[in-house]
């Protein structure tokens, strides 16, 4: 049996041109993940990271935790399987067809761009994305050109396949990625229905982790978001 862990990134750079890197809050998150596993000995034999650089970013800071204390941590390889769902792409394509249809969609895009201060900001959006993401997920909304959600949970299934057939019982294995292929292993553990999937998503906090253990065909939760690491009500974020 073998454990795997999956890390989602540290918090990004949420309504700045580049969404795509650690904040400095996100930094310091990752940074704490770290120092916390090899305050305490956890090791790792092999350790993965999706291709974005949020999640490249909070694997190295964890690494480099690691050897400031002097302790081993393996090189994170890159694999696109665990990439997250195109959540931008979605939402760029998406959203006019949406706004002609849904007035439930014009009221929440109105709330989202009269919206001033950076906290309500971030409510009306991610009210907003949920929404739009959850026509997606339910195949109401169909894009062209971008991957689907069945493709998507098929994609993450395929990574979780390969590092489970290749790991051994000699030592744990790490994956820092996104809410959404997290989501989708909470799918594959515990037979969860595509909604049901997608709120799980919405819950994993950032540089939380959660832990599965795999056995041939078996693939089971053994904890869902810890984040012991992060004893400040600032460093407790979403997005």
């Amino acid at each position: 049996m073998s454990r795997i862990i999956l890390v989602r990134h540290g918090q990004a750079s949420f309504l700045e041109p580049n969404y795509d890197k650690l904040c400095p809050n996100g930094e310091v998150q990752s940074r704490l993940l770290g120092e916390y596993w090899a305050a305490r000995g956890v090791s790792f034999s092999h350790a993965w990271s999706g291709p974005c650089d949020r999640q490249i970013q909070t694997g190295r800071i964890v690494q480099a935790a690691y050897r400031n204390l002097g302790r081993e941590f393996p090189e994170v390889a890159i694999m696109n399987e665990f990439d997250e769902y195109p959540g931008v792409a979605v939402l760029r394509r998406g959203l006019p067809r949406l706004l002609e249809a849904s007035e439930e969609i014009r009221h929440l895009h109105r709330e989202f761009e009269n919206s001033v201060h950076p906290s309500e900001r971030r409510r009306s959006f991610q009210k907003l994305f949920e929404v739009v993401i959850g026509r997606w997920v339910s195949g109401d909304l169909v894009i062209a050109g971008v991957e689907s959600w069945p493709a998507f949970c098929a994609r993450v299934c395929s990574g979780l396949a390969k590092i489970a057939n290749g790991a051994t019982a000699a030592g744990d294995v790490v994956v820092f990625t996104s809410g959404g292929p997290i989501g989708v292993a909470m799918q594959r553990a515990l037979n969860l229905s595509h909604a049901e999937t997608l709120q799980m998503t919405w819950m994993s906090r950032n540089a939380s982790f959660s832990e599965f253990l795999a056995s041939g065909e078996r693939f089971t939760l053994s904890t869902f978001n810890a984040h012991p690491h992060l004893d400040e009500d600032s460093l407790l974020t979403y997005r």
